[in-house]
């Protein structure tokens, strides 16, 4: 599984990085995260706003800084 947090590096982008590795640690899964922090690359994926979330190359949250348990349900 891989899951894009997309996001220039702003704090809430941060915040939702760190929350993304916590719900796949506490999820016992494989899953690769990466920050996706190009603003072509972002745009690309249709995200105008950010933090996003991406998993698998699909967008699942945009505009909103999700809690680990709130990620972990997308997972």
């Amino acid at each position: 599984m891989q899951i894009q947090v997309l996001g220039t590096g702003c704090p809430k982008c941060k915040t939702l990085m760190a929350n993304a590795e916590a719900a796949v640690k506490a999820a016992g899964i494989e899953a690769t995260v990466e920050k996706v922090d190009q603003i072509a690359d972002i745009m690309k994926m249709g995200v105008m706003i950010t933090p996003a979330l991406a998993i698998n190359g699909v967008v699942k949250s945009v505009g909103k800084v999700l809690s680990a348990e709130e990620v972990r349900k997308f997972l």
